[in-house]
């Protein structure tokens, strides 16, 4: 009898949620007791391209462990922001050390105005028109953090403007309500006045 053999899924097929760029890959030492230890340290952007970013550093003895680390670190710092057109309502900008970056919206059709690290960021957050800048140190991992930062930072600003328009209805409503009322109250005793003159009469 021929045996059968099962296949056993390894996990290497599984479609992931976020695409994945390494845009650094450096080997690092580190100075212990009888020499140095040399690892690498590679660096992630994550994205699913409608309004999910995230990017993650991490250290490993071999290249391939260090972007696994690295996509799982970004996965614990993914920020989301409301991606609700091609391009940001308004301008933003963010410093991560030495570095940084200005994001400013663009019509539709620019296209990706940016480059390094901050075009990656944005191309994986879904963003498909805007103009950036570069200011200070070039570094590819602040650079990255800094537009990352910038974008959750747009998302802060958008919800506080929400919550500030809800409180501005809700105040509005009130005061309809109030004005209402009143006026109710004028005509109430309008009518009083009104029918106590016929008695009179």
């Amino acid at each position: 009898m021929e045996k059968r053999t099962r296949k056993t899924n390894t996990g290497k097929n599984k479609i992931r949620e976020f695409e994945q760029k390494t845009i650094d890959i450096a080997r690092v030492a580190r100075v212990m007791e009888g020499g140095r230890r040399f690892s690498f340290r590679a660096t992630v952007v994550i994205g699913n391209k409608k309004g999910k970013v995230g990017v993650g550093v991490a250290k490993a003895l071999s290249v391939a462990n260090a972007v696994e680390k690295a996509y799982a670190d970004a996965k614990k710092n993914v920020i989301e922001f409301p991606l609700e057109s091609r391009t940001i309502p308004h301008s933003i900008s963010n410093k991560v050390g030495a570095s940084r970056i200005i994001l400013m919206p663009a019509k539709e059709g620019r296209g990706l105005v940016a480059g390094g690290t901050v075009r990656i960021v944005l191309e994986l957050a879904g963003i498909k028109d805007i103009t950036s800048k570069i200011l200070g140190s070039g570094n590819k991992i602040n650079n990255a953090r800094a537009t990352a930062e910038a974008l959750k930072e747009l998302a802060d600003s958008l919800m506080v403007g929400g919550e500030e328009q809800e409180d501005e209805k809700k105040n509005q409503k009130t005061e309809n309500a109030k004005i209402q009322k009143s006026e109710e109250k004028t005509i109430q005793k309008s009518k009083e006045k009104v029918e106590k003159k016929v008695k009179d009469a």
